[in-house]
């Protein structure tokens, strides 16, 4: 098979959680513990970190990624999902796995694939495991996909395990409450293994966390609890923050840079900089310079996208892929401290989520330009439309991103200022992305 033929089978042949949703979800780690130790289990060649939470660990995981590829490390770094290209997922020094590799890696394993019906997921964290040790890297960022007891990225001993924030998502398979879902979170803590939670939410959830950390003699560090992050302005398209250490009142971190400018990433950098500092202490060569220098080029490192990203200027247009009510619900904040003039939102979402909660979250006074994302989980932008129109919500239908888009913009004044999101595939969809 060439490349396309083999990206074709992998979507036809095994399920995609991205497109059909429950059923390509496949709880536990047998078949990709069985597809590994085919590979000579090449998950344990290398170090690594694994990263959890509802929201935040996609940016964390970039940002940790930037400061060891600025230290001078080869650093593997596995995301999911992607927005335009499968090989986002698979990054070496943020350069995309290569297209043969994929094409050998697939009609060398098909027997296996095969044999064992892996999910489109279990076979993708395999390849990554794979190309990671034949690239020889120095260490690798994992993402958990969902949860993390069962996801298929728990078969590693990391160096060290963070878990950024816990929030309702994927209720159906996580739980109904916080306290379920972290513990479900709470799986990828492994015995000795340090870890560090970003944020201390509420006794009952940092409960759980001390809980699973005390029962495995895993040191466990509450980032919130340690650091206090501030932003201080904007400078060329920067973010500007400071980290004080609370216990000192010192500044860690005075006049600290960041180019993800999103106003929800002041909660996920203190587990960062308590990342790096226990890093530090296991004799990785982490500097300073190196953390400010990585921080304030995340983006041209990793080549991270749709992280309150500004696409265009008069109108003003930002994109974020927030897409549960925790993520969305800071994204529109942020949104309503920086737009002026009329506020358009360009916004669709997948059927799956918990839509009405989402749609409470809008301004009434808005002008609303309701779409579907290419994607076989879509919600219909008709039937959007009216479930927006019972929270005051009124705007018209388009069959898809693009459309939407050209239209707010078209309708907009210099000083209008437009929002595009509601899903992470409706982000996916934007053509100048």
């Amino acid at each position: 098979m060439n490349y396309q033929e083999t990206l074709d089978y992998l979507y036809s042949r095994l399920p995609v959680f991205q497109n059909v949703g429950a059923r390509a979800f496949k709880p536990g780690l047998h078949t990709t513990r069985e597809l590994c130790k085919f590979l000579g289990d090449p998950q344990n060649d290398y170090p690594t970190l694994h990263i959890a939470g509802t929201n935040g660990k996609g940016s964390t995981s970039h940002m940790l990624a930037a400061i060891l590829q600025q230290a001078g490390y080869k650093v593997g770094l596995y995301t999911s999902p992607h927005l335009k290209d499968f090989r986002e997922r698979i990054r070496v020094n943020g350069a995309f796995i290569g297209e043969n590799f994929i094409t050998e890696f697939i009609g060398e394993n098909k027997s296996n694939i095969e044999r064992l019906s892996p999910s489109f997921f279990e076979a993708t964290v395999a390849m990554a495991f794979s190309y990671f040790s034949k690239e020889s890297v120095d260490v690798a960022v994992i993402e958990v996909g969902m949860g993390g007891r069962l996801d298929s990225t728990n078969i590693i001993t990391p160096a060290l395990s963070l878990i950024t924030n816990i929030s309702l998502d994927h209720t159906q398979f996580l739980g109904e409450t916080l306290e379920e879902i972290a513990a479900e979170k709470a799986g990828i803590i492994k015995p000795g293994v340090p870890v560090v939670i970003s944020e201390r939410q509420t006794d009952s959830i940092a409960e759980v966390f001390s809980t699973a950390a005390e029962r495995v003699n895993a040191p466990v560090v509450f980032a919130s609890n340690v650091y206090e992050v501030n932003k201080t302005g904007f400078q060329n398209g920067l973010m500007e923050i400071d980290v004080i250490e609370k216990e000192s009142l010192k500044p860690v971190y005075a006049g600290l840079r960041l180019d993800l400018t999103g106003a929800y990433q002041l909660k996920n950098i203190g587990g960062v900089i308590a990342a790096i500092e226990i890093l530090r202490e296991k004799g990785w060569a982490l500097q300073d310079a190196d953390v400010r220098a990585a921080l304030a080029s995340v983006t041209t490192l990793t080549g991270l996208k749709g992280r309150w990203q500004k696409l265009g200027e008069k109108p003003d247009i930002y994109c974020d892929t927030g897409h549960n009510t925790a993520g969305l619900a800071s994204a529109l904040e942020q949104f309503g401290s920086v737009a002026s003039g009329c506020q358009r939102f360009v916004v669709g979402f997948v059927g799956d989520k918990d839509i009405s909660a989402m749609l409470q979250l809008f301004p009434s006074q808005g002008i609303f330009y309701f779409c579907q994302p290419s994607n076989m989980r879509a919600l219909d932008s008709t039937q959007l439309m009216h479930l927006a129109a019972a929270y005051g919500l009124k705007g018209e239908a388009f069959v898809n991103v693009n459309d939407a888009l050209e239209a707010a913009k078209r309708e907009s004044d210099p000083n209008d200022t437009i929002y595009v999101g509601g899903s992470t595939f409706v982000v996916a969809d934007i053509r100048d992305l």
